[in-house]
């Protein structure tokens, strides 16, 4: 399901209006309580009073109408926007670039992590299939002293190939959950190269696209627009740039907070003496358990399964995937301009 566009109350221009608004609104009922004797005097006389009068039909005409109504609204949002942007990076083509040169960086750093985690894999498998041999050796070793009759010595490696096998268990189950890791890992990177790209694209493409469509829709015609109920096309075309900043600062929160479970999890395993925190294995389950993923869609329970099929068998020698988009690709944000 999509999540709807923010309000404008859900944006920072709407932070600074609401703060705004309740200053006027307080400073507003101050003055007219200071004013309120004064007032009374005005009333005393017939011109002052229709004068009043007059103010306030004016003010209620401006209430009640709509299209009055709709372009007080306006202004009122193009000040705050124009106010919190002397402030606070609100342009969204530059909210994008600032994506593009996240996402940048948040793929170098996975990269790194893939390959840690590779490097891990390959020790935990090692680990796993030289604990096989010495299983096989120490059940072999407690036979032959069976059949010689050596109590002790059949206990002793019989103990021996019984503990192994259950830090074996322990190490396959392990390994299922960074064959987890590493699968998601790799999807996550392959789908985030097309982001960056599409933002790209939608950036290169837009940037122009936003200063014609301010240049030949002006501020005074966008009102006028307003007033007669047509569509504000300036209006759309930025709500639609900023549909795709919220959708890409989503995905991107998700990237980074993926990568936080990843990075923790590599931390609390320690192959040396065979131990593995349960905090990292949490969060990394955690997250298995939760909704669908904005980066990966319904390839999330694919991935999960796959590691969990043990038939299905991950080659960790196949080098990690660089994305090259199709030529039938189609921009993942064209849909958001079609208005």
């Amino acid at each position: 399901m999509e999540d709807k566009p923010k309000t404008f109350w859900q944006r920072p221009e709407g932070e600074t209006g609401l703060i705004v608004l309740i200053a006027a609104i307080a400073g507003g009922g101050l003055l007219l309580a200071q004013a309120l004797p004064f007032l009374i005097a005005l009333t005393s006389n017939v011109i002052t009073l229709a004068a009043l009068l007059l103010v306030l039909g004016a003010l209620i005409f401006m209430v009640l109408d709509p299209k009055m109504r709709n372009l007080i609204w306006y202004m009122y949002k193009s000040v705050m926007r124009w106010v919190t942007g002397l402030f606070v990076q609100i342009d969204p083509i530059g909210i994008l670039k600032n994506y593009v040169e996240d996402l940048r960086e948040n793929l170098r750093k996975m990269n790194r992590q893939i390959s840690m985690l590779r490097g891990q894999m390959h020790k935990l498998q090692e680990l796993i299939i030289n604990n096989r041999k010495e299983i096989q050796s120490n059940l072999q070793l407690a036979s032959k002293a069976k059949a010689a009759d050596k109590q002790a010595m059949m206990i002793l490696k019989s103990r021996k190939a019984g503990r192994l096998r259950d830090s074996n268990i322990k190490y396959e189950d392990l390994y299922r959950k960074m064959e987890i890791l590493y699968r998601v890992l790799t999807k996550m990177y392959e789908n985030s190269q097309i982001l960056m790209e599409d933002i790209k694209d939608q950036v290169d493409v837009k940037e122009q696209e936003r200063k014609a469509i301010h240049a030949s829709h002006s501020a005074m015609r966008s009102a006028m627009s307003v007033i007669s109920g047509d569509k504000d096309k300036r209006a759309m075309f930025d709500q639609a740039l900023e549909a795709i900043a919220d959708d890409v600062s989503q995905k991107v929160g998700e990237m980074e907070r993926f990568m936080e479970v990843s990075e923790n999890f590599m931390q609390s395993i320690d192959l040396q003496n065979g131990v593995f925190e349960e905090e990292g294995l949490r969060m990394l389950e955690q997250w298995e358990t939760e909704g669908a993923s904005l980066l990966l869609g319904s390839a999330k329970e694919t991935l999960i399964s796959e590691a969990n099929d043990d038939s299905n068998v991950l080659d960790l020698k196949t080098p990690v995937k660089e994305a090259v988009r199709s030529e039938s690709h189609r921009n993942q944000y064209d849909t958001f301009f079609e208005f």
